[in-house]
């Protein structure tokens, strides 16, 4: 075994750590985006008089388009709500579930 393959391996497996972590990063970005959505949603509905609309309306809007980027940089990541971080899927006829 050659020295520069034990070198190549680790920097795979550093490589590999990295790319694992940004995946669970955006994921839990997403379920946060989610539930800030939900709980701007939840202020709209309960919002009384005229300025209490006005803000509930700002901040639903707000929550709505994070949850867009977040769902947008997952979706590019290929990574798949309702479960687990795995690996990326080579299969083209797989679902996509983002968003569901």
């Amino acid at each position: 075994m050659k020295w520069g393959s034990l070198f190549s391996n680790s920097n795979d497996r550093r490589q590999q750590r990295h790319e694992l972590e940004e995946r669970e990063r955006v994921y839990h970005e997403v379920l946060k985006a989610h539930k800030e959505w939900e709980r701007a949603h939840l202020a709209f509905q309960a919002a009384v008089g005229k300025d209490e609309v006005d803000v509930a309306i700002y901040t639903l809007e707000a929550a709505e388009r994070r949850y867009q980027i977040q769902l947008k940089e997952a979706k590019k990541l290929e990574i798949h709500l309702g479960q687990h971080i795995y690996p990326r899927q080579t299969n083209s006829q797989m679902v996509r579930r983002l968003g569901s």
